[in-house]
């Protein structure tokens, strides 16, 4: 509900800013009941309280009662806690000898794992908070006819504002007045360059392309302006994504299918448990109701592997340790799960797949031919001016050295210059060479060069430059622009008068000789990278601000489809289904504003895919939120980098395809280790359903069982150290709770199905079959329940033939190991009587071994069956 009452927030915000910026000035003035004198104090001060104060409401944040509520309700626990309770009734309150030992152990559990999340849940991001440090705190107001400076905070609707290069705008504005106005909204549109502001706008185009509206946050570059305040706070474009930012907190992709998983067993216990506990209370007469129900709650302790959250959360700060070492800071361990499982990467352009940096791509002669001496003025114009020099002056001077043009720099001198400026658009030297001959070059924008020009350059042959010449020569510079070259033009004359001082007004009857064009490179390692990524299974999408044309040029580069291509016009003129299906086809959008973003995303994700999205604007919050896995890099705003789950040190995407096969290998050990758990738990809960028909006590007490999970969980500890076969890492990898269902029926009836011969050999064997001898027979079973379920854990964690075809690694060889020996201590040591049971005669030993045996080969048969039928076996 919370996501479509932001969705609807923003669509009126973009509709009344779409109004307010096609009203004529004086009906707007008239809307506001201002003019170009300003409010007055009384009116100010009305409308401050009617629209309250211009800041972004945040929302409220938890307190600490409810971030450790949150913490520590999760399914586990609340099935752990009910069981705690009963336990605590049952073994406490009610019995003749009280034991705390199975409560006290049920408690450690819980605060184990809701201590983790805790601390993970206080990592957790700010992102909302960060965007009231975007703002600045003063700005010159004219109320009443008089320039006052106010704080922004008291800025209201109607105000009139006056803005300067190095200015924040305050909120929402329209402008009155400008002058050579650039404005720099990249962090909230994508666009890798300053864009030029008027007063009046074209219409039909979106949102973000209204000239003659600045949108709260965007810094000027240049220039000044006067605007009127159309919205501020909360109900600003900029305000109306801290909501949305804020208002909805979705769980990730790998808290998803923990869920599932969690809800899987919790169905099995609800409808298992009950038929046990009727079962043995029907068998052990009414009489041993209080036995049933302790019996009924060995079954719920047994079926649910206590300490998943920690062996999850183990097996994630591995691989978080692992990406470290790789210039990642991992934020949110889960994140690491869902890179393993993503298949769909959406990424900005700038900085990621270019090398964010201006390099001189083209130079040509007005027919679009490739033609040196074009270069060679364009050097000389940047070279000798004394002015500053801009990136697009050192890619020039970077690109002569390369071709050797270097020695122009002693062939002449510079006698004057005519600077740049953003009304004229264009910067001149005049230059002399040795021989004494004078010469002017210009270089700048298409438009103010043409206007000086009365002549052109073909073929070496100079002729006057008539309307269809000039026509064909802007013609070029389009083509080139629609392919995402920045183009300039460069003129020069040769007869220049013999003055000292030259000025604007020698900027005239000028040649046009040709154009240079500029571009943001891609990146050597971006196009290595994709294909790394796609030969892994995972398909990058871009989604940028920038042009359409930028965004194919540079795409067609790093060899993606640019057969299809959706600009954000197109895309808001989609329904939710024309989008869907045009997701799967297209891997380019662009012109894209911070909501399409996030509707790309969500799209990807509605068709089932798991979506990460890599971004370092503010533009890129909303995705960023939105994917299952956002990345950001050190250098990103502040914003972006709270939102994001990764940060990399370095923006290279060959880190993120180390952290696709690690999350995938993370995902692998995490697999074993809840396919063991659950199998093994499975068949326990059938071998109790079993001996509760056929026994005439219980076949192992509450504590046992905790016991028994626990240890066999620690056997698993070193499971995050464990290697994985390079071909189950060769593609996505999703819990398949269909896959884990089969899994634990299979393998866990096997389980059962070595429990009875446990069973018949206790039985008959040992004749470990009455009341009094329940303890043996319980030790037992205690044992060969740890040790087989132990044993397995090696033919489980590798297709191959365990010890000979893949051995397991040494941590997690150790810490089986170590299970065994303490098994063996506990069973035939005084011990045993810490958990009220006897020691077991050294024969057993014998009988352990067989049935280790047949249990190992029986698993190995089973497995080659599994994988031949599923074709997959993590």
């Amino acid at each position: 509900m919370k996501r479509k009452e932001n969705t609807e927030r923003r669509n009126e915000v973009e509709k009344t800013l779409l109004e307010l910026s096609a009203l004529d000035q004086k009906d707007l003035f008239a809307k506001y009941e201002t003019d170009e004198y300003g409010l007055d104090p009384v009116q100010a001060a009305d409308r401050l309280e009617e629209y309250g104060r211009n800041i972004i409401d945040f929302g409220k944040e938890k307190n600490l009662a409810v971030r450790i509520k949150d913490a520590i309700i999760n399914p586990f626990n609340i099935v752990l806690l009910v069981v705690a309770m009963i336990t605590f009734a049952t073994d406490v309150v009610l019995a003749d000898e009280p034991s705390f030992a199975t409560f006290i152990m049920l408690v450690a559990v819980i605060i184990i794992s809701a201590t983790i999340s805790f601390i993970q849940e206080e990592k957790s991001n700010n992102a909302a908070k960060k965007l009231q440090g975007m703002i600045t705190t003063k700005l010159d107001v004219i109320r009443n006819d008089v320039e006052i400076e106010v704080d922004i905070e008291e800025l209201v609707p109607g105000d009139i504002v006056k803005l300067a290069s190095g200015d924040m705008i305050p909120g929402d504005v329209r402008f009155i007045e400008t002058k050579d106005l650039f404005i720099d909204q990249s962090q909230l549109t994508g666009e890798s360059n300053p864009v030029e502001k008027f007063t009046t706008s074209d219409k039909n185009v979106g949102v973000t392309d209204l000239a003659n509206i600045g949108f709260m946050g965007s810094n000027i570059v240049s220039g000044s302006a006067k605007a009127i305040i159309l919205l501020t706070g909360g109900d600003t474009y900029f305000g109306s994504m801290a909501k949305s930012l804020n208002s909805y907190e979705e769980k990730s992709a790998f808290e998803r299918n923990l869920d599932s998983v969690s809800k899987l067993l919790i169905r099995f216990m609800l409808i298992t448990v009950p038929v046990i506990f009727i079962a043995n209370f029907i068998t052990k007469g009414r009489g041993g109701w209080l036995e049933s129900l302790m019996f009924g709650i060995t079954i719920a302790v047994g079926i649910m592997p206590e300490m998943l959250p920690v062996i999850m959360n183990s097996s994630l700060a591995r691989g978080a340790i692992n990406m470290s070492r790789k210039k990642t800071i991992v934020k949110r361990l889960g994140a690491i799960q869902t890179f393993g499982e993503m298949d769909v990467f959406c990424t900005d352009k700038t900085g990621t797949l270019t090398q964010d940096e201006i390099i001189l791509e083209k130079y040509m002669d007005v027919l679009g031919r490739e033609d040196k001496r074009i270069l060679r003025h364009a050097f000389l114009n940047s070279y000798f001016q004394t002015g500053l020099k801009n990136l697009m002056d050192v890619a020039i001077i970077n690109r002569a050295d390369k071709e050797d043009l270097g020695y122009l720099k002693e062939a002449y001198v510079r006698e004057d210059e005519i600077p740049f400026d953003f009304t004229r658009r264009r910067m001149s030297v005049v230059l002399k060479d040795k021989n004494g001959k004078r010469q002017l070059i210009t270089k700048g924008a298409v438009e103010e060069i043409l206007s000086i020009c009365s002549f052109i350059e073909i073929d070496g042959e100079v002729k006057d430059i008539t309307d269809e010449l000039k026509a064909n020569a802007k013609k070029i510079a389009e083509e080139n622009n629609l392919e995402g070259i920045r183009v300039i033009a460069v003129a020069q004359k040769n007869n220049v008068h013999g003055v000292d001082v030259f000025g604007v007004q020698d900027e005239s009857e000028m040649v046009l000789i040709g154009f240079v064009g500029f571009l943001d490179p891609p990146k050597e390692s971006a196009g290595e990278a994709i294909n790394a990524l796609r030969k892994n299974g995972v398909r990058t999408i871009v989604l940028t601000g920038d042009s359409e044309g930028v965004a194919i040029n540079i795409c067609g580069r790093l060899g993606f489809s640019t057969e299809m291509s959706l600009t954000g016009a197109k895309i808001e003129a989609m329904t939710d289904d024309e989008l869907k299906e045009a997701c799967e086809k297209c891997d380019i959008f662009s012109k894209l504003s911070p909501y399409q973003k996030q509707r790309v995303v969500k799209m990807f994700q509605v068709n089932g895919h798991t979506v990460g999205y890599m971004g370092d604007g503010i533009n890129d919050s909303l995705p960023l939120k939105q994917a299952d896995i956002g990345i950001s890099v050190d250098n990103a705003v502040d914003i972006a980098k709270e939102v994001a789950d990764i940060i990399l040190l370095e923006k290279d995407l060959m880190v993120l395809d180390e952290g696709v096969v690690e999350g995938r290998s993370t995902f692998a050990n995490m697999s074993k280790y809840l396919k063991m758990s659950v199998s093994g738990n499975f068949g326990n809960m059938f071998s109790v359903l079993i001996a509760s028909i056929f026994l005439p006590f219980l076949p192992m007490l509450p504590v046992h069982i905790l016991v028994q999970n626990l240890l066999n969980d620690f056997a698993q500890l070193g499971m995050p150290f464990d290697h994985v076969e390079s071909k189950y890492i060769e593609k996505p990898k999703k819990w398949d709770l269909g896959g884990i269902k089969g899994f634990m029926v299979s393998f866990g009836l096997l389980s059962t199905v070595l429990d009875v011969l446990c069973f018949l050999v206790l039985w008959f064997i040992f004749g470990y079959n009455n009341p009094e001898m329940a303890g043996y027979f319980q030790c037992g079973w205690f044992m060969f329940g740890v040790i087989s379920q132990t044993m397995v854990i090696h033919t489980i964690r590798t297709p191959k033939l365990p010890f000979i075809g893949d051995r397991a690694s040494i941590q997690l060889t150790l810490s089986t190991l170590a299970v065994i020996a303490v098994t063996l201590v506990i069973g035939f040591t005084g011990v045993s009587t810490l958990f009220d049971l006897p020691t077991m005669p050294l024969s057993y030993v014998l009988w352990l071994v067989i049935l280790m045996v047949v249990y190992m080969v029986f698993a190995q048969i089973m497995k080659v069956i599994y994988i031949n039928r599923h074709k997959d076996w993590y």
